[in-house]
């Protein structure tokens, strides 16, 4: 995406900002790539029954419009993978069918639309299964995913290691890879992930050294809104940090469109990723010279709509603020006797009271996003 002005102010005065990502071969998930240069894609999984294609198709276009770049669908049954053609055509955003032991349903998954199969080969059976498996990805343009999970680790690596621990998750995923390679099929993504963040970030720290496949990361069953959220962003964010992670997903029990939110957060917190506006606020004190807690609230919600990377700073008072805004495109900085100071672009532009100081940054962000919307329209025009 398109970095904003405050990124590119940023990035030369703040070169130790910059992450350098883990070298990794690229596959596609449908149109999106995965692994190399390409952006950390943030993906999310439906919970509506897959067979009810109205309720499931309706979910992940509310996914599409949160950001998701890939969406996974469960398939258990043949009930599922039925339903699953008419669910790919009905989206744009390309689909991971969710398989786990019966190789037909991935067979049926990739024959009706799937743009990657999310599988464990060692659980399909024999290796015609796996080989048969293997070519009907091959043959409608289907990557996979090797997904190891530290709660359903293989009988004999719990007998060889005792517990789940990075070692056997590595050992595991190596495993599932070397029955793909066997096929000469290399477009395949590897996750290792358990519900423990220590754990999960020192079996991808051992899995990255050990391939050159593209990781998709996540701590799973990281629970609830605010403490998966948590989680989730020590354990993935400190992979992130260390440049390892081509895609990810953050596994919540709450809404899916939470998971991309927050997915889209960690990556913003780390300058990999911008979508939407970001807002830097101060927690508020007696200095304030405006209610900043509800400001923002407000703000979070009349700006949900936009999409563009906008930056957007709310400081309480002239402390810290005019600094923010120096960083920022577009700023407001608290001052006293009911009004405060708008910047655009770390330049003042305008004293605005209290009263106003809401609708007056709405229409700045939104004016700066259709700014951005048609320049980028008439660069790829241009081309």
């Amino acid at each position: 995406m398109t970095p904003t002005d405050a990124d590119a102010r940023a990035r030369a005065v703040r070169p130790w900002r910059m992450i350098e990502r883990r070298p990794s071969r690229q596959i596609h998930v449908g149109t999106v790539p995965v692994g190399g240069d390409a952006p950390i894609s943030v993906q999310s999984m439906t919970n509506t029954p897959t067979p009810d294609v109205e309720a499931t198709v309706a979910q992940i276009r509310a996914l599409e419009d949160a950001g998701a770049d890939i969406v996974r669908v469960s398939c258990p049954d043949e009930a599922s993978t039925a339903a699953f053609k008419s669910i790919a055509r009905a989206v744009s955003v390309p689909l991971v069918a969710d398989i786990h032991f019966h190789y037909k349903r991935a067979i049926e998954a990739a024959e009706a639309g799937a743009a990657c199969l999310r599988i464990n080969p060692g659980n399909i059976g024999s290796k015609e299964r796996v080989r048969d498996v293997v070519q009907a990805a091959r043959d409608h343009g289907c990557s996979m995913r090797i997904g190891v999970n530290a709660g359903s680790l293989e009988r004999h690596l719990l007998e060889k290691y005792g517990e789940p621990c990075p070692e056997a998750m590595v050992e595991s995923a190596l495993e599932h890879a070397r029955v793909l390679e066997e096929h000469d099929f290399r477009e395949y993504k590897i996750s290792v992930k358990a519900s423990d963040a220590f754990l999960t970030v020192a079996a991808y720290q051992a899995l990255a050294e050990a391939t050159d496949a593209p990781l998709h990361l996540g701590v799973t069953e990281a629970g609830g809104l605010r403490h998966g959220s948590v989680k989730s962003a020590i354990g993935i964010g400190s992979l992130l940090w260390a440049g390892i992670g081509d895609t990810i997903r953050v596994s919540l029990s709450a809404d899916p469109v939470e998971e991309i939110k927050v997915g889209f957060d960690i990556l913003k917190s780390l300058g990999l990723r911008s979508r939407g506006v970001n807002i830097i606020a101060c927690p508020s004190c007696a200095r304030q010279g405006f209610d900043v807690i509800k400001t923002v609230a407000t703000l979070e919600e009349r700006l949900a709509h936009v999409a563009e990377p906008i930056s957007l700073s709310i400081i309480g008072c002239v402390v810290n603020g005019p600094g923010e805004a120096a960083y920022t495109d577009i700023g407001f900085t608290g001052g006293g006797k009911g009004a405060g100071m708008l910047y655009f672009a770390g330049q003042a532009d305008a004293k605005v009271s209290n009263d106003e100081m809401i609708e007056r940054i709405v229409t700045a962000v939104e004016d700066k996003a259709e700014k951005m919307r048609a320049d980028r329209e008439s660069a790829a025009a241009a081309e």
